[in-house]
């Protein structure tokens, strides 16, 4: 049986909670701007992010259902403090599915951070499954590995500067390896996303033009990809109870 499947059986009349945990990119952050102040600001447009074109799709295929989602992602957070928000920003809403995703900031501590960010993630999945909430593990989106000529804004190079280092240093690499092993290991469903870009990006597609930041924000297309590899993970059977 699906994690679809067992959410439909468990609700028949009942609304069903969609939670999705992460940083910028679960909030639904896109391009990067300066304002009037020289301040760096971000476009941010929720009902773009990948959690409501779940919902979007799930709505059509199931109209009576009544789904809904609770967005808990914040831009620049990271695995260690959405461990200590979890209470307040998840598990109060009674979430049926929680979908987790970390990694792209937390990769900045490089070698120095991934215990921590491994224990958090522990500690997120631990009492989420306590909670009697399905969980998913969605790994992100690669960052970019080079710094668009089309960065103009010095502050803005250097910011992409410094995540091309994490990419191609392997340190965002070494995170997600880390983090699904992890979710294997305490039978978390991964939905590999990562993996997604990363075949990409090694056929040869530029995943650097797919930001629409340029740095670490996909495009609403990009978006489009996490929906659907999500409701491929969500329709998937329990691989405990396939029979070979």
């Amino acid at each position: 049986m699906s994690i679809l499947q067992r959410l439909l059986q468990k609700h028949t009349e009942k609304e069903i909670v969609l939670a999705f945990l992460g940083d910028s990119v679960t909030q639904g952050c896109f391009e990067l701007y300066k304002n009037e102040e020289g301040k760096i600001c971000t476009v941010t447009e929720p009902d773009h992010a990948f959690s409501q074109l779940l919902l979007t799709r799930l709505r059509a295929l199931y109209p009576a259902v009544p789904f809904q989602v609770v967005n808990a992602g914040i831009s620049g957070d990271r695995a260690p403090h959405g461990a200590k928000r979890l209470a307040r920003d998840v598990l109060s809403h009674r979430p049926d599915l929680t979908v987790v995703c970390y990694g792209l900031n937390d990769c900045s501590a490089e070698k120095g951070g991934v215990e921590k960010y491994v224990a958090a993630l522990e500690h997120i999945f631990t009492a989420l499954k306590k909670s009697g909430s399905e969980v998913i593990f969605m790994t992100p989106n690669r960052m970019n590995d080079y710094v668009s000529p089309a960065l103009t804004d010095p502050d803005m190079r250097e910011i992409a500067a410094k995540k091309a280092a994490l990419q191609n240093g392997g340190y965002l690499t070494k995170y997600i390896e880390n983090a699904t092993t992890l979710a294997r290991k305490m039978n978390i469903p991964v939905c590999d996303c990562y993996a997604r870009w990363c075949e990409m990006h090694e056929s040869g597609t530029d995943t650097t033009a797919q930001l629409s930041n340029l740095i670490n924000h996909p495009t609403r297309e990009g978006h489009a990809l996490f929906a659907k590899e999500l409701m491929r993970t969500l329709s998937a059977p329990d691989p405990k109870e396939t029979k070979i």
